[in-house]
């Protein structure tokens, strides 16, 4: 029998679909907790028993959108293989997350919009960044270390693969048939490390 700590565990996940349901379809202003919690099934005083405020489900949403990515690449920084393999991993793995959340993608620049006026949304987003730019120059100096990588500035050459990433993503945005993910993600990668090789010589 489901644990009670497992029903509120699947209750929230019931709630936190719906709510990407609702943004994405209607944005963050456009949405009610009305809609929400019809989306969900649930009743209103059950959806403010888990979340109190759209503020709530907007933190929570971006708790959960950017959970796997984060483990992913914390999991890689202390893995095994050289660094040039594992940012290479790192950044495959960032496509594939894009692609697994293409239903929702148009609530990650809803996130980023809110960003600029919302305190709060900024520091989840910007704690996330900084750490996945910190993670990305980590390998980086590994890189150097090792004689992987030519000498260079691992903190720009970090925040560069990550915007090669996020552009390829707002791009696919606005024309999503102008982007093939697959042949895209071989070029970024082949951009970042013809920039960053060791060439002999």
């Amino acid at each position: 029998m489901p644990s009670s700590e497992d029903r509120e565990q699947r209750r929230r996940s019931q709630i936190l679909d719906a709510a990407e349901k609702i943004f994405a379809l209607r944005g963050f202003h456009g949405a009610r907790m009305d809609d929400i919690a019809s989306e969900s099934g649930l009743s209103k005083g059950a959806l403010y028993w888990y979340y109190r405020s759209k503020e709530e489900l907007i933190h929570a949403l971006l708790q959960r959108i950017f959970a796997m990515p984060m483990r992913t690449a914390e999991h890689l920084l202390e893995g095994e293989g050289s660094a040039a393999e594992r940012i290479q991993s790192i950044m495959q793995a960032s496509v594939q997350e894009i692609r697994r959340f293409e239903r929702i993608l148009p609530l990650g620049y809803e996130f980023f919009a809110l960003a600029a006026r919302n305190q709060a949304v900024r520091r989840v987003l910007l704690a996330y960044y900084r750490r996945y730019q910190q993670i990305l120059t980590d390998l980086l100096r590994q890189g150097i270390q090792a004689g992987e990588f030519k000498p260079l500035e691992p903190e720009e050459f970090a925040l560069a693969a990550i915007g090669l990433i996020e552009g390829i993503a707002l791009f696919w945005i606005i024309d999503p048939s102008g982007v093939d993910w697959d042949r895209m993600e071989h070029a970024a990668w082949n951009l970042f490390y013809e920039g960053v090789r060791r060439r002999e010589g």
